[in-house]
């Protein structure tokens, strides 16, 4: 799941087709660790993206806003990339500056205004934060146990699973905006609905997650622990594992989309290395050596036969990124 922009307008290859801003990729190296045309596939839970132009990994929200603030001085285009999972890569990989958000730190829970909350940094992982909060005795995320993204990726995707969502628990979240200015932004005012936020509907351009404020409630840590136990043993029965970007489409109102993709015959239908999951229809898979291009073809064929068929748009839930589908 990325954390924080769209993805980026793409534009030509640059300085004899490498793409690479030399100068661009010594001063972002001065941040953090930076290198170029680092394949993507190695970052995204598909397995499958072509090449960044740089590639920077940062550990802290103040590098995550540095190195956005470096990339945009020189005009380049700026993606972020949290855990790799909701995304799926071009063939042909990305342009300008891929920022790798490995910033993790977190700090509570402590009580606060009346109720308790923490502050996780955007690069941090929502399962791993969920499965530590229930063992420490905190509730309200046990939902997040098995969602693979990171913080800022479920701010900005509103992500839920087993009747919960980011929202139900996020309080506010500092912001890193178009203009260079830091602001601390309370949830309402980020509209989140189903899957959908000011970031997703383009109400926030240029805007980064940098960190977020969350509320637990107080619990028993055995119930907690055996509650996502339940979770795991119910996820596990019903979605498949291998590499996945997760739920391909949302679900269209009042339906499924797994039910749509499986009444019009592509359960188990594949182009080349892409196949749609056997156990779950609204699970994509990389079976062997798929592309992007094999992938985007499977999801045009499953969006064509539910429009045909039940005259409904599915809306894809796994964004694409980059160049090559």
């Amino acid at each position: 799941m990325s954390g924080a922009l769209q993805a980026p307008p793409q534009r030509e290859r640059r300085h004899g087709g490498t793409g690479l801003d030399a100068d661009l990729l010594q001063r972002l190296s001065a941040i953090a660790p930076s290198r170029a045309d680092e394949p993507l596939a190695r970052h995204t839970t598909f397995g499958i993206g072509g090449p960044a132009d740089i590639f920077v990994t940062v550990r802290s929200a103040d590098e995550l806003a540095r190195a956005v603030t470096e990339a945009r001085a020189a005009a380049a285009p700026v993606f972020i990339l949290g855990s790799g999972s909701n995304i799926l890569v071009g063939d042909r990989g990305v342009r300008g500056v891929v920022i790798d958000n490995q910033a993790k730190d977190i700090e509570g829970p402590a009580r606060r205004d009346g109720a308790w909350l923490l502050r996780a940094e955007s690069g941090a992982s929502f399962a791993a934060l969920a499965r530590r909060l229930a063992k420490d005795g905190y509730g309200g995320f046990e939902w997040a146990s098995g969602i693979p993204g990171s913080v800022g990726g479920a701010v900005v995707y509103n992500a839920g699973a087993y009747g919960g969502c980011a929202a139900d628990v996020l309080r506010s979240a500092t912001l890193l905006r178009a203009d260079g200015s830091r602001t601390a932004t309370p949830a309402a005012d980020l509209k989140l609905t189903y899957r959908n936020s000011i970031f997703t509907r383009g109400e926030c351009d240029g805007c980064v997650v940098l960190d977020a404020t969350l509320e637990v409630v107080p619990g028993d840590a055995a119930a907690l622990v055996a509650r996502i136990d339940a979770i795991d043993a119910e996820r596990l029965s019903a979605q498949p594992r291998g590499r996945t970007g997760g739920s391909t489409f949302k679900n269209p109102e009042g339906r499924r989309a797994w039910e749509l993709i499986d009444a019009v015959g592509l359960r188990g239908h594949r182009i080349g290395d892409a196949q749609i999951s056997t156990l779950h229809c609204n699970f994509f898979m990389n079976v062997g050596a798929a592309t992007a291009a094999d992938v985007s073809a499977l999801m045009s064929e499953a969006r064509r036969r539910v429009k045909e068929r039940f005259g409904i748009d599915l809306q894809n839930e796994v964004a694409l990124v980059g160049e090559g589908f």
